[in-house]
């Protein structure tokens, strides 16, 4: 047993809890300490009332031995789902200080399931961005560093980095983060754990703050492929709130224990790009010998439309949110400019000019550009046909085989301050994680090896509602990579 707490995984916390080695309260006291000497900026605003009431409350659960999921875990909740009587403020100028009256869905499984939100993590602001540094509430610092300057401080990924930080940093053991395109496969590679993201529809979006909403989808963090799927298991299921929510049974992903042999992986030519990382090639190479090496039979495939998938993202999810955003004009709630003598036109329009931080405010210019009468057809609707391409490529791809392998990004964690001057360059970020989230498809991506003392992450992706197939082969990633987290 280690002899900090916080060190445990979520397997090895719970077993000591069931033992009544460990309690509830022991455990999430030493995750609020942790959480409350944080460097590494992860937190928006930290819980501790909550969490120690919510702790004593699993110590009687484990006493009358009706425990659930994950009783007594402490677990960082983005500060994108709405929390009762908790400031939510999507890392937002113009939410804060907004105090939900109404729990997600997603947090609310949670609690049921036992776990105890810490606190609300950082991220970018609305999730709009590749590295954590457009939330109004300053950077989040990857708790790795680079063996050739160690001084410089590392982006953690985004925009759930707050919540991939702060479990690699070992504040928390598991975390929620949501994934539009990459945002919890990213800053899961970067900070070297695992990150997943379920089928479109298997998590509720009720009360999780809107972006692009045919793409939003709630995901999870841990340590190891087990832990991030018991939390994953307990926050999915239908939601009647959430008409996009599927009505379909949530399976025992933390009881699988099968292998991989027999199963067809494919390897999408596509995905060979210019400029990609030497390390992350061999990386991939040595991902596929792995899965040979445990009797998978690796093929080729082709996904022909992927190409087109970085300005198809580009284009729908900024359009989707300049519409979603379109709420926030500081009539009814978050912030509000206000000075003598303006007109409601004139109180709207500087509230959303200082309310909203650069990045979003150009994702909401291009999204109101290419909905615009005179844009829509041309850009809009085209992106849209391309989508439906890219989703039939998965199709096709899928009758040849049972899951995909790629690496997760193109690079390890760069700088803070290396490419924030080029938007375009920060897009690129999520090159290999946007195609499957076009198609709505469930991934993982799980740390292999490092490069200069960074870690490198694969991503598996599978047909949907078969999370299944991606966490066996997952597990059998990490079993060969024997990879050590901080």
């Amino acid at each position: 047993m280690s002899n900090n707490l916080t060190d445990l995984s979520i397997v090895e916390a719970s077993k000591l809890i069931q033992d009544k080695e460990i309690s509830c309260l022991e455990l999430v006291k030493a995750s609020i300490e942790a959480a409350e000497n944080d460097k590494l900026n992860a937190f928006i605003i930290t819980t501790p009332d909550l969490a120690i009431e919510q702790a004593k409350k699993s110590d009687e659960r484990v006493k009358n031995n009706t425990a659930g999921l994950i009783e007594g875990i402490p677990i960082g909740v983005k500060d994108i789902f709405c929390t009762a009587g908790i400031q939510t403020t999507s890392g937002s100028k113009m939410l804060k200080g907004f105090i939900p009256q109404y729990e997600s869905t997603v947090t609310s499984l949670l609690y049921a399931n036992g776990g105890i939100c810490i606190g609300k993590t950082n991220m970018d602001e609305f999730a709009m961005g590749s590295a954590n540094i457009t939330s109004y509430y300053g950077n989040t610092h990857n708790p790795w560093r680079s063996k050739s300057n160690p001084e410089n401080p590392l982006v953690p990924g985004g925009s759930s980095g707050g919540s991939a930080a702060a479990v690699a940093g070992k504040i928390c053991m598991g975390s929620l983060g949501s994934d539009t395109g990459g945002s919890i496969r990213q800053p899961a590679a970067f900070c070297g754990i695992v990150g997943i993201k379920p089928t479109y529809g298997r998590c509720s979006r009720f009360g999780m703050v809107a972006f692009s909403s045919s793409l939003d989808q709630a995901g999870t963090f841990g340590r190891s492929v087990k832990d991030a799927t018991l939390v994953l298991q307990a926050i999915c299921g239908y939601d009647p709130k959430d008409s996009t929510s599927a009505n379909v049974s949530t399976p025992d992903w933390a009881g699988i224990n099968k292998g991989i042999k027999g199963m067809k992986i494919g390897i999408p030519k596509e995905y060979i790009i210019d400029g990609i990382n030497n390390d992350i090639m061999a990386s991939w190479e040595m991902g596929k010998q792995w899965l040979k090496d445990n009797g998978a039979e690796i093929i080729d495939i082709s996904l022909p439309n992927t190409k087109h998938a970085l300005p198809v993202y580009y284009t729908i999810a900024p359009a989707e949110a300049s519409s979603n955003l379109a709420r926030y004009d500081g009539v009814r709630y978050g912030f509000r400019v206000v000075r003598d003598g303006q007109s409601i036109y004139d109180m709207i329009s500087e509230t959303r000019a200082e309310g909203f931080g650069h990045e979003v405010k150009r994702r909401l210019l291009i999204g109101t550009y290419v909905l615009s009468a005179a844009s829509y057809g041309a850009y809009y609707v085209k992106a849209q046909q391309i989508r439906r391409l890219i989703y039939n490529d998965f199709i096709n791809a899928f009758k040849s085989v049972d899951a995909i392998l790629t690496p997760t990004t193109p690079s390890p964690a760069f700088g803070i301050n290396d490419k924030q001057t080029d938007p375009l360059q920060m897009y690129l970020n999520d090159i290999f994680t946007i195609p499957a989230s076009l198609a709505g498809l469930p991934t993982i991506s799980v740390p292999t090896t490092l490069t200069d003392g960074l870690p490198l992450g694969l991503q598996v992706i599978g047909k949907h509602f078969d999370e299944e197939s991606i966490i066996r082969v997952a597990h059998a990633i990490e079993a060969a990579a024997n990879f050590k987290t901080l």
